[in-house]
């Protein structure tokens, strides 16, 4: 008879443990309804990039001075400087200047170590293409200033920056 009523006893205690967990489950549930939803629809709204967010590499031709520390730098030795040697004025002058995106990392190391100050990061992040040649950038498209999201009246834009709740303490 006493190991029928330790079985009874027993199965109360799972029954109350199951309870317990299935409410636990459901405030945290109800919790999370009250959250505003954290999904935007892409091709209308954009989030804005953060200040310090690492896009498309910008450059300016007239600043750059041939000397290669981007080249060198680089991890994957991207960018393709050319350039040839003017003997008059023992001057570099420049040629050619191509980076391409398809296999550029995006570590800034580049934009960090230019002398000059001729490489910069813009907050430009869609470069997707169906052909991986056109993500090979000269100078021209380089030079190219993108469109700011701030900018662009067809797009509603969301702040990326978690908002803060002040917590009300009762005594």
């Amino acid at each position: 008879m006493f190991p029928m009523v330790t079985r009874v006893m027993d199965y109360g205690q799972q029954t109350v443990r199951v309870a317990r967990y299935i409410g636990q489950s459901f405030m945290i549930t109800l919790s999370h309804a009250n959250r505003l939803p954290v999904t935007i629809q892409y091709p209308y709204e954009k989030l804005i990039t953060s200040e310090r967010f690492r896009g498309r590499i910008h450059f300016e031709f007239d600043k750059c001075i041939a000397c290669e520390v981007c080249v060198r730098v680089c991890p994957m030795d991207l960018p393709v400087v050319d350039w040839e040697l003017e003997t008059n004025i023992r001057k570099k002058r420049l040629l050619n200047y191509s980076i391409d995106f398809g296999i550029c990392i995006f570590c800034g190391n580049c934009v960090e170590y230019c002398p000059t100050n001729c490489l910069s990061m813009t907050e430009e992040y869609e470069l997707s293409t169906y052909d991986r040649h056109e993500l090979n950038y000269n100078q021209i498209a380089l030079g190219r200033l993108p469109m700011s999201v701030i900018d662009d009246y067809t797009i509603r834009t969301i702040l990326n920056s978690p908002k803060i709740k002040k917590k009300k303490k009762n005594k």
